[in-house]
């Protein structure tokens, strides 16, 4: 009895390094690789953390960094697009709508940062969410002199419930921070004066440099 469970026993330990030598411990660790896949944002929200302060102090940078959600939009010639067609640009990806006041007061400030730190290497996305009225958000824009952000809407009605999943959030407006890599790495509820100092100075640090 004795050596047929020493027999048992080593088929079970061969059955398990065949199955190793079948799926590979390579494929092991990529499967690790792949459940954290920005684990390297760890090092953009140490450095972006500490400059949420003053204007931008509601920045919340707190929990791992993730990829950032999946957003399918239409893009400023009016054909369908998505974020991570972007990918390669830290973002600051603003959830807005004409009905909603704060989003429209801080509006003026994100067109500035994009006149002012926009580039190969930053943009700001402002993602109109309404679902009617179509023509409202662009001349909104163009009455108020908005002049450096691309539009982007979201006539399916489809990014809103998107980010409020991923985020929690409930209200407008919404503001995510995705680094270069496509990973979130922090998330604003309501407005913020971003072309104020402290709010160039904390994307100038996501970017990494400069623009």
């Amino acid at each position: 009895m004795a050596n047929r469970a020493i027999l048992v026993a080593g088929g079970v330990a061969a059955a398990l390094l065949a199955g190793l030598a079948l799926y590979g411990t390579g494929s092991k660790l990529g499967n690790l690789a792949a459940a954290e896949p920005c684990a390297d944002a760890a090092a953009t929200v140490a450095r972006i953390a500490p400059l949420a302060r003053g204007d931008v102090a509601a920045l919340d940078t707190k929990g791992e960094p993730k990829p950032g959600v999946v957003l399918q939009l239409t893009g400023p010639d009016g054909a369908a697009t998505s974020l991570a067609a972007l990918k390669g640009k830290a973002l600051l990806v603003n959830l807005w709508a004409t009905w909603c006041a704060p989003c429209k007061a801080e509006m003026p400030a994100l067109d500035r940062l994009q006149g002012e730190l926009g580039g190969k290497k930053f943009q700001v996305v402002a993602i109109n969410v309404e679902t009617r009225n179509l023509d409202k958000p662009p001349k909104w824009l163009a009455d108020n002199n908005i002049r450096n952000l691309a539009y982007y809407g979201d006539p399916a009605g489809k990014v809103l419930p998107a980010v409020q999943q991923q985020t929690g959030t409930i209200g407008l407006p919404t503001t995510l921070l995705i680094d270069a890599h496509g990973c979130e790495v922090g998330v604003m509820k309501g407005p913020a004066d971003w072309a104020g100092a402290e709010g160039k100075a904390l994307i100038t640090a996501l970017i990494g440099g400069g623009a």
